[in-house]
């Protein structure tokens, strides 16, 4: 069984090597990662990442941090361009935090939207509580290709996101007991544009709330796919692998 974790950030927050937690991923049956950039530092980070066996990384300027978007934006495209990158972004909307500006979001927001068109790469999209405003800078300024990272909406907002021709990628807040609608909207999607993620370290699956996520335990959020989905986690995990790699390669 291959698994692949669309959505992780490898060392991050500097607890565990990044070296164990791939080894511990590998032994769980999950062979291919995501590294994600949230800034030019981490996305530089990233790309070295992808010395370790079945990681893909990718470059961009998470939406809290619009506000140095003039700093990181030369670094960031260069590194976008250069061989080896999967995806652009994260990039987003965030309306939960009030640190950074809307339109200023929505400004590198575009310039990310742009740069995947450029080079033909998927854009990785970041939405919390901001389905609206995001929604209608995509209809405006569709991605060729991309998925709405750790989606958290219901079947609504899961119906105009894939109409947009984006994919929907589950994190640990899928097994959480209160999450229905989310359990809903995961067995409404299509077959092929469903994906699983742990944004490791933060979200953890039920079982490990109160401590630090890792990509290992994207196990557990396929569990729970597979069980609303009516599929064995064989099958689960043989439809998310495909339809990552058709992805990001």
């Amino acid at each position: 069984m291959q698994v692949f974790d669309t959505h992780c950030h490898l060392g991050l927050d500097g607890k565990i090597a990044p070296e164990e937690e791939h080894a511990r991923a590998v032994a769980a049956g999950v062979t291919g990662m995501l590294v994600v950039g949230i800034d030019a530092r981490t996305s530089t980070a990233a790309r070295e990442l992808a010395r370790l066996p079945g990681v893909r990384w990718s470059a961009g300027l998470h939406p809290n941090d619009s506000t140095r978007f003039a700093a990181e934006w030369p670094e960031l495209v260069a590194l976008a361009k250069s061989p080896g990158c999967a995806a652009i972004g994260e990039t987003g909307l965030d309306c939960f935090r009030d640190r950074t500006p809307l339109d200023q979001q929505e400004r590198a927001l575009r310039h990310h939207l742009a740069l995947a068109d450029e080079l033909g790469l998927p854009v990785i999209l970041h939405c919390r509580d901001a389905f609206a405003p995001l929604f209608a800078v995509l209809r405006q300024v569709r991605p060729q290709r991309g998925v709405m990272h750790c989606f958290s909406g219901g079947v609504d907002e899961a119906r105009t996101a894939l109409d947009l021709g984006l994919l929907l990628s589950f994190a640990g807040p899928l097994t959480y007991p209160k999450n229905a609608a989310l359990r809903e909207a995961a067995a409404f999607a299509p077959a092929d544009r469903v994906l699983v993620e742990t944004d490791a370290p933060f979200l953890p699956p039920q079982r490990h709330r109160g401590h630090r996520n890792e990509p290992a335990y994207v196990v557990e959020t396929l569990a729970t796919l597979a069980t609303v989905r009516g599929l064995s986690l064989a099958a689960a995990a043989e439809l998310t692998f495909a339809n990552s790699v058709a992805l990001f390669g």
